[in-house]
C-alpha cells in the first residue's frame, strides 16, 4: 500500500439567474456561479484532488462540459461517481481539505450541512472532511465579489 495525495482547484464566476451551490447545499444569494453542470465550485475542486490522488485526469475530463448529460446536474453525482472508481481500485479515501475564497455569502452557518453532504457523496464522516472558508480580503477579482474560487487536498492510500 502506498500514500497519495492530490490537490484540487477550481473557480467559477457569479452569473445572474443561477442557484448557488457550495459542497452540495443551496445558498440564498443574488447569483449563482456560471457552468455547465451546478458549477459547485467546492465540489469540483474537491473532485480534481482525488482524482490527482489516484492518478487520474480532472474533472473535465470525466464530466465534460461538452456532455449534455452533466448539464444543471449536481456535483455531488460526481463524487459519488469518483467513488466507485476509488472502490474499483481498492482505495481508501483517508481525508479532504479544503478552502472557500469569496468574499460573500457567509459560509460559516452552513459548514457542517457540507462537510456532511461531501462526506456522505464520498463515503467518509464528516470528520473526515475539512472545509474553511476565507475572503481575498478585497483584493482581486475574489475581492470584487465576481466569482468563488476553490482549494482541496485530498489523501488516498492505494494498493501498488
Amino acid at each position: 500500500m502506498s500514500h497519495r495525495v492530490g490537490i484540487g482547484y477550481d473557480v467559477h464566476p457569479f452569473a445572474e439567474g443561477r442557484k448557488l451551490f457550495l459542497g452540495g447545499v443551496e445558498f440564498v444569494y443574488e447569483k449563482g456561479l456560471q457552468g455547465h453542470s451546478d458549477a459547485d465550485v467546492l465540489i469540483h475542486a474537491i473532485a480534481d484532488a482525488v482524482l490527482g490522488a489516484i492518478g487520474e485526469s480532472d474533472i473535465g475530463h470525466h464530466f465534460p462540459n461538452t456532455d449534455e448529460r452533466w448539464r444543471g446536474v449536481s456535483s455531488l453525482v460526481f463524487l459519488k461517481e469518483i467513488r466507485r472508481m476509488l472502490d474499483q481500485r481498492g482505495a481508501v479515501l483517508e481525508n479532504i481539505d479544503a478552502s472557500l475564497i469569496s468574499e460573500e455569502p457567509k459560509i460559516g452557518p452552513r459548514l457542517a450541512e457540507m462537510k456532511a453532504k461531501v462526506g456522505e457523496a464520498l463515503g467518509l464522516t464528516p470528520q473526515r472532511v475539512g472545509i474553511k472558508a476565507t475572503t481575498n480580503e478585497k483584493l482581486g477579482f475574489l475581492g470584487r465579489k465576481e466569482g468563488i474560487a476553490a482549494m482541496a487536498v485530498a489523501s488516498v492510500t492505494v494498493k501498488d
